[in-house]
C-alpha cells in the first residue's frame, strides 16, 4: 500500500472507533461500567465464598446486587444506593462466625473496588452530595460489621478503605466539576455554532436575493421597455392594445420601484458591485482553468447547451460549482479531482468528486460551514430554484458534492394570427373610418 492509502485506512480506524464510542455521557458511563461490574461479580464471587465461607447462593446474590448498583444508580439513585449500602452491610455479616478469617474483613478487596466504583459513579452522575451520602452510608455499613463482629480484626482494613474510598471521592468530585464546567462550554459552542449557522443563512440568503434582484429587475426592465415603445414599434396599433401595454408598462415600473424599494437593504454601499455581470454556466470553463493554473489536477467534463438556462438556475449553478472546486482545493490540497456538469431541457446535474488528502487528513469535510459558507450556500442555492444538494464523504476518504438544479420549461410563445388580412379591425387592414 502506498503511504497515502495507509494513512486514509488509519483515518478511517481512527474513524471507526471514535463513531463506536458512546456520544452521550451516560452512554460513555454504562459502556465503562458494565465491563466493570462483570469483572467485579466474577472474582467477588469465588473470592467470598472460598476465602470467607459465604454461602456460595449469597454471594451469587449479594454481589449482584453490589456491582450492578452503579448501574442501576443511572436510572434509578435512591434505589441504587440503598441496594449497595444493604449489599455492603449482609455481605460481611453472613460469613460463618467460626471461621478463622485471614483475608480482609469487613471488606474484601472485590468489595472495596466496588465501592470505590459506586462513590465514583454517583459522584459523577448526581454531584458531591449524593456521593458523600453513598461514602458516609458505606463507611457506616462496614463499621457495623465490625461492631457486630468485635472479634475479628478489623480497624486496619476500615483505615484504608476510608482512605482510598475518600481519595477517589475527591478525585471523582473534581472531576464532576471539571466535567460540568466542559458541558456548560459544548453548551455555550453549540448555541453559538447554531446561531453562526442561522447568520450564514441569512448571510447567504441576503447574497442570493442581491443577485436575483438583479435578474428579475432586468427582466422586468425589458418588459417596460417593450410594452412602453409598442405603440410606436407596432403601427396601427389598436386603441385597446395600446391602453393594454401602457398599463402592462405602469405595472411593471411599479413592480420594478416596488422590489427595489424592498431590497435595497440588500445592497452594500459598493455600488460598483452592481455593474459586474453575474457568471453562469458558460463561465465554467474560465474557473476550470483558473482552478488548473492554482496547481490542481482537475478533470472536468463540461457539456453545456446552445440554448440559454434561466438566469436564476445559471447562477446557483456556477456558484455552487465554484464553491464545491473552492473547498475542494482548500481541504484536500493536492487530491485529484473530478468535475462533470451536464445539462439538458430537464436539469442541470453537477458533480464535484475529490480524493483523500494526501496528507491523510481525508476526514475533514471539505464543506466547511465557516469557510465560504459551504454547504449553507450552496444548499439554500439550490433550495431557492427547486433543487438539491448532497454531499458526504467517501468510502476511500474523499469527498463527493453532486446537485441537480431543474431547469423550468419556457414559457409558452403567445398566438399568432396567420392572416393578417383577416384581421376584423378597420386600422389593421389598412380601411379608413
Amino acid at each position: 500500500m502506498t503511504p497515502v492509502a495507509v494513512k486514509a485506512e488509519q483515518t478511517r480506524s481512527k474513524r471507526k472507533l471514535r463513531d463506536a464510542w458512546p456520544a452521550d455521557r451516560r452512554g460513555r458511563m454504562i459502556a465503562v461500567l458494565a465491563p466493570i461490574a462483570l469483572v467485579l461479580f466474577s472474582v467477588l464471587v469465588p473470592v467470598h465464598a472460598a476465602a470467607y465461607g459465604t454461602p456460595v447462593a449469597l454471594a451469587l446474590l449479594l454481589g449482584a446486587a453490589a456491582v450492578t448498583a452503579p448501574l442501576a444508580a443511572l436510572w434509578y439513585p435512591k434505589t441504587a444506593i440503598a441496594l449497595f449500602t444493604a449489599a455492603a452491610a449482609l455481605l460481611p455479616l453472613v460469613v460463618p462466625r467460626d471461621s478463622a478469617l485471614s483475608a480482609p474483613w469487613p471488606w474484601s478487596v472485590p468489595m472495596l473496588i466496588a465501592f470505590v466504583v459506586m462513590v465514583a459513579a454517583v459522584t459523577l452522575e448526581y454531584g458531591w452530595r449524593v456521593g458523600l451520602a453513598q461514602y458516609a452510608l458505606g463507611s457506616a455499613a462496614g463499621v457495623a460489621a465490625a461492631i457486630v463482629f468485635p472479634a475479628v480484626p478489623s480497624a486496619n482494613t476500615l483505615i484504608v478503605t476510608t482512605a482510598v474510598v475518600g481519595g477517589v471521592y475527591l478525585l471523582a468530585v473534581l472531576l464532576a466539576g471539571r466535567m460540568r464546567v466542559g458541558a456548560e462550554l459544548t453548551r455555550e459552542r453549540e448555541l453559538t455554532a447554531l446561531e453562526q449557522s442561522r447568520r450564514l443563512v441569512v448571510e447567504e440568503r441576503t447574497r442570493i436575493a442581491r443577485e436575483l434582484h438583479d435578474v428579475v429587475a432586468h427582466g422586468m426592465s425589458l418588459i417596460q421597455v417593450q410594452a412602453s415603445t409598442a405603440k410606436y414599434r407596432v403601427p396601427g396599433l389598436p386603441d385597446e392594445a395600446a391602453r393594454e401595454f401602457d398599463e402592462i408598462a405602469q405595472t411593471a415600473r411599479t413592480g420594478l420601484a416596488e422590489m427595489r424599494r424592498l431590497l435595497g437593504v440588500l445592497r452594500t454601499d459598493d455600488q460598483s458591485a452592481d455593474l459586474v455581470p453575474q457568471q453562469g454556466l458558460r463561465d465554467i470553463p474560465g474557473l476550470v482553468e483558473t482552478v488548473r493554473r492554482a496547481g490542481a489536477d482537475l478533470d472536468a467534463t463540461i457539456a453545456v447547451p446552445d440554448s440559454p438556462v434561466p438566469g436564476a438556475v445559471d447562477i446557483a449553478a456556477f456558484r455552487i460549482v465554484q464553491e464545491a472546486l473552492s473547498n475542494a482545493v482548500r481541504h484536500a490540497p493536492g487530491a485529484p479531482i473530478v468535475l462533470r456538469v451536464d445539462v439538458d431541457a430537464v436539469a442541470v446535474r453537477l458533480l464535484v468528486r475529490n480524493g483523500p488528502s494526501p496528507d491523510g487528513d481525508a476526514a475533514s469535510a471539505p464543506a466547511s460551514a465557516v469557510a465560504g459558507h459551504g454547504l449553507v450556500g450552496m444548499a439554500e442555492r439550490a433550495a431557492l430554484v427547486g433543487g438539491s444538494v448532497d454531499a458526504a464523504p467517501d468510502a476511500d476518504g474523499g469527498w463527493t458534492v453532486s446537485a441537480v438544479l431543474p431547469v423550468p420549461p419556457p414559457p409558452p410563445e403567445p398566438p399568432r394570427n396567420p392572416h393578417p388580412r383577416d384581421n376584423p379591425h378597420p386600422r389593421d387592414n389598412g380601411e379608413s373610418t
